[in-house]
């Protein structure tokens, strides 16, 4: 007998399911059958649109760094309005939500996730890397705009800024950290490089 329901977007309904899963009960409780299980479908609905359960996953953080690399072009179309501290506390409060925090301890957790991402083309700890990438790239326009000093070093304020960011909000089991602690972070990070324009 047929079990579960039919499912029209497979692979969104599972992405949703393993997304519920890894919120709920963390990575190390994110199975091919906890998946199926969520999404209450048979669990070789997952095997015949994934050639594994890694590749399921690789596909799973794919679609985060889509999402990532969106949020981040956000931030640099910002650059020349508003604070610039308050901009990157605001951006690094979206870009660390509980999800994201999820899927970083995933892909530290598993090999074979790490090595599939590897293949795409991801080197590093995805998510934190397109982060970083993107806070570069709105660092780097705001000092075309002379609101970031000439001679800040971007390429480490962008992964400190994230590697602060990311410890404050790493403990899944707290409440995310408020707003005034990321601020005081960004703060304590990129204060000495920021100019009043004109000054």
């Amino acid at each position: 007998m047929p079990t579960g329901v039919h499912l029209r977007n497979v692979r969104g309904q599972l992405f949703e399911a393993a997304e519920r899963v890894l919120l709920r009960d963390g990575p190390s409780a994110l199975t091919s059958r906890a998946v199926t299980d969520e999404a209450n479908c048979a669990k070789g609905v997952l095997h015949r649109h994934f050639a594994d359960f890694d590749a399921f996953l690789a596909e799973l953080v794919l679609d985060r760094v889509r999402t990532v690399d969106v949020r981040t072009a956000a931030l640099r179309d910002a650059a020349g309005t508003g604070d610039v501290a308050d901009l990157l506390a605001e951006a690094l409060q979206d870009l660390f939500g509980p999800l994201t925090v999820s899927v970083v301890a995933l892909i530290t957790f598993r090999d074979g996730l790490r090595a599939r991402l590897r293949e795409a083309g991801l080197a590093g700890i995805p998510l934190a890397a397109q982060a970083t990438t993107g806070i570069a790239a709105y660092l780097a326009a705001e000092r075309e705009r002379g609101r970031v000093a000439e001679d800040a070093d971007i390429d480490t304020l962008a992964p400190t800024l994230v590697g602060a960011a990311h410890l404050l909000f790493a403990d899944r089991t707290s409440p995310p950290p408020p707003a005034a602690a990321v601020r005081r972070t960004v703060t304590a990070v990129i204060g000495g490089a920021l100019r009043e324009p004109g000054a």
